[in-house]
């Protein structure tokens, strides 16, 4: 937990950091300045956690079905790197947005509220409760079942109301 909370913050501080230099330079008209501002912006989306969540949930599935030495190998090249990814996606996200708040746009902290960041939450809880879910039988069916309706339901489902 102590590594995925300094990753966070890490990745939320230099981004921030970045975001605030390019809305700086987009101030003073500078061309790059804008287009730092729409790369940051164009990364950070919650539409970006619909394919990683349904990977994340696949690789989570595939730790409940195989063998101890196979699931080690996908839960250290998969998982994990799939967990991380999504930390640091979310915090680059974060610094975007608390930057934009610096910056005079008190509104922007208003889209953390967009519910397709559910998957975030949902990610580090399965994370965290990934352990105990693999040494109780019943719970490695029931999470079987729960990380393969989660992945098609990232992969299926259009999100849109």
């Amino acid at each position: 937990m102590a590594k995925t909370l300094t990753s966070f913050a890490l990745t939320a501080v230099l981004t921030s950091i970045l975001m605030a230099l390019a809305l700086y330079l987009a101030q003073k008209a500078y061309p790059f300045g804008a287009t730092g501002v729409g790369r940051l912006e164009s990364l950070a989306s919650s539409a970006t956690f619909i394919p990683l969540a349904a990977l994340y949930f696949f690789s989570a599935a595939l730790l409940m079905v195989l063998p101890l030495r196979a699931a080690a190998f996908v839960l250290v090249n998969a998982t994990d790197r799939f967990y991380f990814v999504a930390v640091t996606l979310f915090a680059t996200i974060v610094g975007c947005l608390l930057a934009r708040t610096a910056f005079g746009m008190p509104r922007a902290l208003w889209q953390l509220w967009d519910w397709q960041f559910i998957f975030v939450p949902a990610m580090v809880a399965s994370h965290l409760l990934l352990n105990e879910i693999r040494r109780n039988v019943l719970l490695r069916g029931l999470g079987l079942v729960a990380f393969v309706a989660a992945a098609l339901a990232c992969l299926f489902w259009s999100f849109r109301f």
